[in-house]
């Protein structure tokens, strides 16, 4: 399946936008005016509003007094958003050439004054020279999809172009869009289509393309200039407009059935930003953030419908759908390098329900200097809590911590030896939870510190003294482990109460706050103004160190497909800086002495040279790097074929990367090491039967 990406690699900016702020899905394909097609009208100028005047007056007001991070409004930051702002438009360099830029610089040092004054129209004049690019640049586009190319000819196209200069003339312009054109109907070709099928899907997807375009109202200008301005202060503070709240937040597990997924437009993809829990996704294993969704078709054998560059609201009415039904999607893989080809899944839609979201445990056995020990295993999908049903006293209601601590009464009744708890893609959610998980394994205490824009220092602390579990403790991390999971895993750490296992973690380490803007904005009409969710605080570990942008490290450190600098708070220009308060007092458990890591990680480093599976772990997400870190592909018709057939070969480790099991390979319980097909939890079964060796020894 072609996919725009296999020609263009998307931006640091592209991938910071939040779920509300993107409305664009046309901005890496052009629009064609011709006055006899309905889908290439020519789009009348946009204007802002008076409310949006004002809107942009108190946001920035609101941002400069109360944000967090205290940012000078000047023509410093002027310049960034400028530049930021072209990035948002045109971040793969397609529309505007450099003398598009020059003329534009006379608005670099001025955006500041345009912010505090509420003038929004540098703004629009910008939006609107983009747009009569657009039309151009599709028009051109739409040309090239009838020409016959040479795919014999050796010549590549350049797909990382984040530090690209603007085409110096359209000459230079024309060629890349050649190229991209080109590129795009080879990847067609190498599914074996005809070249009357391509063209038309071409076609068909660029008229897509421009229709969606033509729906852009000056409120989806003015939302995506404001998310552009609040996310120069950090990525989590976002401006929503009413109306975008239920058209591009999507989340399939609330009043409607389908997969059980949080999806955002990001430049011409409609991409997962969070898997829900409970869901079908969820439960599949097969669907994970980042991933995009290239394609969508109804039961076991519809046709298959693209949707590169719809409007999120019309991708998600093809996937949503009736409990019981099924839904199949071609997905390209967060991690899959350009020339990748789409993956199909298939999902039945469901309901989300509230219980499969729990905790769920498994039980393992690992043999260790011909001992036979039981591991618990306990998975733990989010940090949620049932404020209402506890707020009304029902003796029932649920959360993460009554969960968990009901299976830890289970495995001790089955006398497991050690526990690991896995808060791999736990993206986190309360903090309540958080603290009073980490009170489970150790006695009452503090557990995370939290700061606020005036430098007040909070210590939430776990009142409960009891110890729900004492012995061997492990946690499991990855890269997409955030928030709350980091706050419960740096106390553990912290608390030298157990081992910290795998990669490095997201680092999210901000507090938000919702602002509903009608309560400081007064308006005649029955227009709203929308919410401002601002930063106001930041986590702190009980030693002091923050868990922002840098996350936890583990104790025992595997290798990682995702780097922290595309992959999490790293990835984002703005993030907060890592800072280090001073320590709260608290009583460290010892359970994990010096000795004891120090002989666990030179266990676990001897494996890693000389454990077949870690061995061809580390290869493998080595192969993957490499082929992530192309800079640009082939349009020579056998070079891109061995391409592709050489990313379809690591695929399988791409899978397993991002902890996809099909429903065969699970393993049923009790098992043998050997039958552990996930090698991050074989390892952290490996580092428990260790701990549990080096006590009997």
């Amino acid at each position: 399946m072609l996919k725009l990406s296999d020609t263009i690699k998307p931006s640091p900016m592209s991938k910071k936008f939040l779920v509300l702020s993107i409305f664009f899905m046309s901005f890496t394909i052009g629009r064609e005016h011709d006055s006899q097609d309905s889908y290439f009208r020519s789009q009348d100028k946009l204007e802002p509003t008076e409310l949006q005047s004002r809107v942009c007056m108190t946001v920035t007001g609101i941002l400069e007094k109360y944000h967090y991070r205290r940012v000078n409004i000047n023509d410093s930051l002027s310049s960034v958003i400028f530049d930021d702002y072209l990035n948002a438009l045109d971040n793969n360099k397609l529309y505007f050439t450099s003398s598009d830029v020059k003329s534009l610089e006379k608005y670099r040092y001025s955006l500041d004054d345009d912010f505090i004054s509420g003038n929004l129209q540098p703004a629009f004049d910008i939006y609107n020279l983009y747009q009569e690019r657009f039309q151009s640049r599709n028009a051109y586009a739409l040309q090239l999809i009838g020409k016959t190319f040479d795919f014999n000819r050796n010549e590549s196209l350049d797909i990382d172009r984040d530090k690209a200069p603007w085409a110096a003339n359209q000459d230079e312009l024309n060629d890349l869009w050649r190229k991209t054109i080109k590129s795009q109907y080879l990847s067609l070709k190498l599914t074996g289509k005809a070249d009357d099928d391509i063209r038309k899907i071409l076609k068909d997807r660029y008229e897509k393309l421009a229709s969606s375009n033509n729906q852009i109202k000056s409120d989806d200008v003015f939302q995506m200039y404001m998310n552009v301005f609040t996310e120069s202060f950090d990525p989590h503070t976002n401006y929503f407009l009413p109306i975008t709240s239920d058209n591009f937040m999507i989340d399939m597990s609330q009043s409607l059935e389908g997969i059980g997924a949080r999806l955002q437009t990001d430049n011409e993809y409609t991409k997962v930003i969070e898997i829900i829990p409970g869901g079908p996704a969820f439960k599949s294993k097969l669907l994970f953030a980042n991933d995009r969704i290239v394609s969508v078709a109804q039961g076991k054998d519809g046709p298959w419908v693209d949707v590169i560059g719809w409007r999120i609201d019309d991708v998600v009415q093809l996937i949503r759908g009736p409990k019981g039904t099924t839904v199949r999607l071609q997905i390209l893989k967060a991690d899959a390098p350009p020339s990748a080809t789409p993956v199909e899944i298939t999902l039945v839609r469901d309901k989300v329900k509230i219980e499969e979201q729990a905790p769920k445990k498994e039980v393992f056995t690992i043999t260790r200097n011909n001992k036979v020990y039981k591991i618990g295993v306990i998975t733990v999908p989010s940090f949620y809590l049932d404020f209402e049903g506890a707020q009304q006293g029902d003796p029932n209601y649920k959360s993460t911590t009554r969960d968990v601590k009901k299976l830890l009464v289970e495995l001790k009744q089955e006398n497991v030896d050690g526990i690991i708890m896995d808060l791999r893609n736990n993206g986190g959610g309360s903090l309540t939870e958080a603290i009073n998980l980490t009170g489970l394994f150790i006695p009452d205490g503090p557990v995370v510190q939290i700061k606020d824009a005036s430098g007040r220092i909070e210590v939430q602390k776990d009142e409960d003294k009891d110890l729900y579990y004492d012995g061997p403790l492990g946690v499991l991390i990855n890269r997409f482990s955030a928030s709350a999971s980091e706050i419960f895993t740096g106390a553990i750490q912290d608390y030298k109460r157990g081992i910290i296992i795998g990669e490095q973690s997201y680092g999210k380490g901000t507090v938000q706050n919702l602002i509903d803007l009608s309560r400081v904005i007064d308006d005649s009409t029955s227009n709203k103004p929308g919410e401002l969710k601002m930063t106001l605080a930041k986590f702190y570990r009980v030693t002091g160190s923050s868990t922002q942008l840098k996350g936890i490290n583990p104790d025992i450190k595997l290798p990682s497909a995702f780097s922290a600098t595309q992959y999490g708070e790293e990835s984002e220009p703005s993030a907060l800086p890592w800072d280090q308060i001073k320590s709260t007092r608290f009583q460290p458990t010892n359970y994990l002495d010096s000795n004891l890591l120090v002989d666990l990680i030179n266990k676990h480093d001897f494996r890693m040279k000389n454990d077949s599976d870690l061995v061809n772990l580390s290869e493998e997400i080595d192969d993957l790097k490499a082929l992530s870190d192309k800079k640009d592909i082939s349009l020579n018709y056998d070079q891109r074929k061995a391409e592709q057939q050489e990313e379809s070969k690591l695929e399988d480790a791409r899978m397993k990367l991002s902890g996809t099991l099909s429903e065969g390979d699970i393993p049923k319980q009790p098992v043998k090491d050997t039958e552990v097909h996930d090698t991050y939890l074989k390892e952290g079964l490996n580092v428990i039967a260790d701990w549990l060796s080096y006590r009997i020894g």
